[in-house]
Parts: structure tokens; sequence; C-alpha cells
């Protein structure tokens, strides 16, 4: 088994507090010698994308006037076993700027040269717009996941995971995700013993149920449809009831057919999927909110039995109820 070197991408921005806390994360996971569970430990390099002048490269990094100088320029990707992107600036998930052209190069040069390509969260784009991706399974925050679909069409991207393994390259979702991928990289490469033991070090489970599907906003979506908005809160005040789409459409004062136009139009989602999902928020409520039993949280939600919110809550979120009480602590 070997660590090897990691190379981190520090793009020359200002960024958010949190893309610090995934930099800070992959820095605390492969930039900390632990001697005691592995000799040697990675071998660390930070990079810039900016330009390297005498005194190292510099970037930017945070809100509030935070600044942070590198040894390295993109120059110190060359050679290195794994390389990875914690993030990208706003502004190129948006598509309002683009990434810098060297960096892209430089990634697709050390994914040439066979280094492990890695990205948390928002870093999938950098990796996409490198061509990386293409034509590989891969995930990104929730939040960024269709516009990370929509401009990169040929990306398989699965929203519902905590993080992609798939071979030498690897994506996680957002903050937190991020270090489940780092300590499965730990996993990797020097066993199930060293990274269990860094996790307890860290105060973090080893490996956490479930994927990112648990933590996705659930919320009612706005909708333009006038007429529709007041047929979805009432539905929403009432789904401890049996509700049907010919009750639904009888509130509205139109036709199920109708109904299901027009709803599909506002939501994107039938009447059905509509109804199963509110039931799935109101029970993700319950049980971050009360102490009730997972039965009566099950008829509080319109799912009936608690078999059957068990059932719905396995095939959506990848937990039980309970596993998902756990995460989220009335």
């Amino acid at each position: 088994m070997s660590a090897g070197t990691v190379a981190v991408v520090v793009i020359d921005d200002d960024v958010p507090f949190w893309d610090l806390y995934e930099l800070g994360v992959v820095c605390t996971v492969f930039g900390i010698p632990h001697h005691d569970l592995a000799d040697p430990w990675y071998d660390l390099r930070l990079c810039s994308a900016g330009e390297a002048g005498d005194t190292g490269a510099h970037a930017r990094a945070g809100a509030g006037g935070f600044a942070l100088r590198t040894p390295h320029g993109l120059e110190g990707l060359a050679g290195a076993d794994t390389v990875i992107v914690p993030s990208v600036p706003e502004a190129c998930v948006d598509g309002d700027r683009e990434l810098p052209p060297d960096l892209l190069t430089a990634l697709r040069r050390a994914a040439d040269d066979g280094a492990r390509m890695v990205s948390l969260c928002a870093g999938a784009f950098a990796l996409a717009e490198a061509g990386i991706l293409d034509g590989r399974r891969a995930t990104a925050h929730w939040m960024h996941t269709e516009q990370l679909a929509r401009r990169h069409p040929g990306v398989d991207i699965d929203d519902s995971v905590l993080y992609v393994d798939d071979g030498d390259v690897l994506t996680s979702a957002g903050v937190t995700a991020g270090l489940d991928l780092c300590l499965h990289l730990v996993r990797r490469d020097l066993g199930a013993h060293v990274a269990n033991q860094l996790a307890r070090r860290l105060v973090v489970p080893a490996h956490r149920p479930g994927g990112q599907a648990q933590f996705v906003d659930l919320s009612v979506p706005a909708t333009d449809d006038d007429g529709l908005a007041p047929v979805l809160e009432w539905a929403t005040a009432h789904l401890d009831r049996p509700l049907t789409v010919d009750d639904l459409a009888r509130r509205a004062g139109t036709s199920p057919r109708t109904l299901h136009r027009r709803l599909h139009a506002a939501t994107g989602a039938t009447p059905l999927q509509w109804l199963l999902t509110q039931r799935l928020a109101r029970a993700q409520s319950l049980l971050e909110s009360t102490a009730l039993s997972v039965e009566r949280i099950s008829e509080l939600s319109g799912l009936g039995t608690g078999a059957n919110l068990r059932r719905h809550f396995a095939l959506h979120f990848g937990v039980t109820p309970t596993d998902y009480r756990r995460a989220f602590p009335a």
C-alpha cells in the first residue's frame, strides 16, 4: 500500500467560506502526517492556478481578506499520483466566467499521465470542462447537478450519492461528502484500519449510510399558476388524509386530466409523484423535529404504516427513518 503525492488545485479567486472548508478537508486528511498509522504519509502539494513568482504562486481564497500563498503553480500537478480540485469559483459554475485555459490543459495532462483525478463539490465543473468526465459516472452537490448535466451532457450524473468512485476518476457531493470521499481514498490507498483510525481522530464516522438524496430540499416549488397554488397549499396542509388525484382535481375545479397537465407544467411531476414527494418531506420534517414513533409519523404524513414509510425511505433516500433521525437529531 502506498500513499503517494496529492496535488491540490487552488484557483485564484475570492470564494465563499464553504469552499475553504473543502480545501481545509483535503489539507487535514492528506497534509497532516500520521506516521503511527502509515509511514510514509501523503506528500501534499498546494498548486495555484495563478502566476508563479520567485516567492511562490499566489491564490486568494475566501471572503473577508483571506489570502493563501502556495509553494507551487500548475507545474506541481506534474508527476502527482492524485490531483484534487476541491472547488471552483461560483461564476464558473454559473457559466458567467471561464476557467483558466492553462488549468484545463494541466488537468488533461495530469490525467493523460495516469494521475488519479478527484473533485469535491463544484470542482467537478473543472474536470468536466477538461473533458475528464466524458462518458463517466460522476456527482456534485445536488444544487449543482442539474446545471452540470445541462452544460456537460456527456457526463453520467448521479445526484443521489455522496461520492462516485469510477476507478481513476472520483467525484463527491458538497462539504462533508468531500470528507467522506477523502477517507475513502485513504481506505483505498492505506487500508480500512488506517481510514477507520483517522476517522476516529477526526471525530467522524468512517462511513455514512445512504447518499445525498436524504439531504435534498423537497419543499414545494414556486409556481406561476395562481389557480393551482391554493390547491397545493391545501393538499400540503392535509397530507394525513388519503388524498387522490380526483380530490385535488375537485378542489381545483377541473378534470383529473387537466390537473395532471397543469401540475406537471408547474412542478415537473405528476399529481401522484408530487403527493409522494410532499409526504416524504413531511416525514423528514417530523423525524428531524419530534420524538414521535415511526408509525405515528407515517400516519401523519399519509404514508400509512411504518413499514410503508421504511420502504419509501429506502427507495428514495437509501437510509432507514431511524438512520435519518440520527443524522438530524431533534
